[in-house]
Parts: structure tokens; C-alpha cells; sequence
């Protein structure tokens, strides 16, 4: 587009690598393979040595001034005038961080005519390569969050399990050794309900990182979560939304999502309830989500031995700065409910 827009001839953008000193092209238009290849990798000097400058950020030379150079790698000799821009990072535009160099079959006049819509083409494909790569940290700096999550989960649900087999096969050993029959069958009966705890914790985990958040945001997805929920029981569920936007940041939504769905799934397993809630309300600048069921009450939420569901969903929720609050009374159901506050305005900026 650019090309076509100035008429010249030929194009090509080089960037200089992290601690380098040489440029290499990255994108070209209108250059042989033979000259690409010669002039794969330059100097950063070279590029704009004898290029005389036609403003702040912008060079321009003859031809003629190249093709004295002996031994030269820059291809630029086979044209007649040729316009480099720098191409600079907005935090450090006194380093640049690659050129953008375009090729003329006219004088240099000519070419001159053109730098200013050159430098402004300069400064957008500066801000495009940029971002793409404040875009690859992110990225990178969430996948190795990801992997720390995994980590954290595994930890909390699955290696406490897998310590506490390991210590009760200890005794198991010892209790054998000594030939007390009663105390090697206690053994053994932990042992089986640990490795019976473990193999939940692990189906548990395997269907939490299956999960994918819903393209189309935190509202469908619990939408669609409260329609598979009235498909699978026998339980009548309602739900209510009465915040006027809901549009999270990613983390937010998948933590949110899998609290609702943890809180669902004990409705299912262990209320015995006939009709249930999710209320989804924006109180103060605070979001609150409240799951609530008709069922028997009177839950604990006391976290046991492989029964880690509400302490899971607490630590969910403190990602998010919020917190999980439980009432249950025996005989009027059990309510659920995750606050968190709105997250700050420029969460958008930082996340593109």
C-alpha cells in the first residue's frame, strides 16, 4: 500500500535484534531473491550512512553516493534514490529499534516529495511491532502464571493426598512388622481412602483445566451453565442478572465461572433441593454473586480430608480480591456468595 501510494519501486523493513548491532529483514516488497539474499543482514550504520536528513527521523540519498562503496552489501545501488525511516519504540525513540527503507527508480527530488507520508507510515508500523511484542510478554507472562495455577492446584488437592498415603503406608509397614492385625487394617482403610480421594482430586482437576472460558464473555457462559445445570437434575434453577454490564477481565471470568460451578455442582450432589438461584448483582462497585438453594442446610463447609470444594472456591476468589461468604441453616437451604470489586478503570489498557 505504501509503495503504491509514494510510486517507488520497492520496499523492505529490517529490525535489529535484541542486543545487536545488524539489521535483518523481516518483510520486503519488490526485491529479486538474489538481492534478498545479499542484503539479508546489514549493519545499522550502513543504512543510513550518506543518506543526508530531510527532517526530524528521515533520510534520503542518491544512488550514486552508494555505488563507490567497495564491498558494500546494500543492495540500494541498483535504484537511483532511496528514504529510510528509523523505526522507534515509543518509550525510546532515541533507539531506534529497525528501518524502514523504500526504493526509487526516480531522482532523489522525487523521492523527497514522499517522506512525509514515509515517516508517518514509520511511526504506525513502529506502534503495530510494538504492541505485538508487549503482546508476546503478556502472553508469555500469562502462561507462565497458568503453569503456576496448575502447579498450585495440583499442590492443594492432590500432593497433600499423596503425602498423607505415603505417611500412612509408613505405619502400614511398621504396624506388619509388629503383627498388629487391628492397626495394619486402620492403616490400609486411610491408605484406600486417600488413593480414593486423590483419583477425585485428579478427575477434578482434568475437568477444571479442560475448561475454556465462552468467546462470548462471563454471560453466556453462565447462561449456558444454568441450562446444562436444569438439563442434568431434577432441580428447578433460576437465573437472575441485574448488573447492566458485566465485561471482566479474563482472569476474573474464569474464576468466577468455575465458583459458580462449584457452588452448583454441591446444589446437585448434596442440598437435596428442589428449586435453587444465581443472582448476578453490581452493589457499591462491588460485583456479587449469590447461589442459593431451598435444600436441607445446616452444611458446615468445614474443609476434610479430600473435601476441599469451599477452600478452593475461597482461594479462587482472593485472586480477584474477593471473598466467598456461606450461611446454612438447617432446614431454610444454603446461600453462596462471591464479592469482588469492580476492577480499576485502565484494566483494559493493560490487558491489550
Amino acid at each position: 500500500m505504501l509503495i503504491g501510494t509514494v510510486q517507488a519501486t520497492a520496499g523492505v523493513v529490517r529490525i535489529l535484534p535484541p542486543h545487536g548491532q545488524t539489521l535483518h529483514i523481516i518483510s520486503s516488497v519488490g526485491l529479486p531473491a538474489e538481492m534478498l539474499e545479499a542484503g539479508s543482514i546489514v549493519d545499522l550504520d550502513c543504512e543510513v550512512r550518506g543518506k543526508a536528513a530531510i527532517g526530524r527521523g528521515i533520510y534520503s540519498s542518491d544512488i550514486s553516493e552508494c555505488m563507490i562503496r567497495q564491498g558494500c552489501r546494500n543492495f540500494s545501488c541498483q535504484f537511483k534514490s532511496t528514504i529510510a525511516a528509523p523505526l522507534e519504540s515509543h518509550s525510546s525513540p532515541e533507539s531506534p529499534f529497525g528501518i524502514l527503507t523504500l526504493f526509487f527508480n526516480t531522482p532523489q527530488e522525487t523521492s523527497v516529495r514522499a517522506s512525509a507520508t514515509v515517516l508517518t507510515f514509520a511511526r504506525l508500523l513502529s506502534a503495530i511491532i510494538e504492541h505485538n511484542k508487549l503482546s508476546r510478554e503478556v502472553k508469555r507472562a500469562d502462561l507462565i502464571a497458568e503453569r503456576q495455577s496448575i502447579a498450585n492446584e495440583i499442590h492443594d488437592s492432590l500432593a497433600q493426598t499423596l503425602v498423607y498415603a505415603r505417611m500412612r503406608t509408613s505405619l502400614l509397614i511398621e504396624s506388619m512388622r509388629a503383627r498388629n492385625e487391628l492397626m495394619a487394617a486402620k492403616y490400609a482403610h486411610d491408605i484406600d481412602e486417600a488413593l480414593e480421594s486423590g483419583q477425585k482430586a485428579v478427575r477434578e482437576l482434568i475437568a477444571d483445566f479442560r475448561c475454556t472460558m465462552d468467546p462470548s464473555g462471563l454471560l453466556h457462559a453462565l447462561q449456558t451453565l444454568t441450562e446444562q445445570f436444569c438439563h442434568r437434575n431434577d432441580i428447578a434453577l433460576e437465573y437472575v442478572n441485574r448488573a447492566a454490564d458485566l465485561e471482566l477481565p479474563l482472569e476474573h471470568e474464569i474464576q468466577v465461572y468455575h465458583i459458580v460451578q462449584e457452588a452448583l455442582a454441591n446444589i446437585a450432589t448434596h442440598s437435596g433441593a428442589t428449586h435453587a438461584r444465581l443472582i448476578v448483582d453490581y452493589i457499591r462497585d462491588y460485583y456479587v454473586f449469590t447461589i442459593e438453594d431451598n435444600g436441607r442446610g445446616g452444611e458446615t463447609f468445614t474443609p476434610v480430608e479430600g473435601h476441599y470444594g469451599i477452600m478452593i472456591m475461597r482461594e479462587r476468589a482472593q485472586r480477584i480480591g474477593g471473598e466467598i461468604k456461606v450461611e446454612s441453616s438447617k432446614g431454610f437451604g444454603t446461600r453462596v456468595q462471591l464479592f469482588f470489586p469492580a476492577p480499576l478503570s485502565g484494566w483494559r489498557a493493560a490487558n491489550e
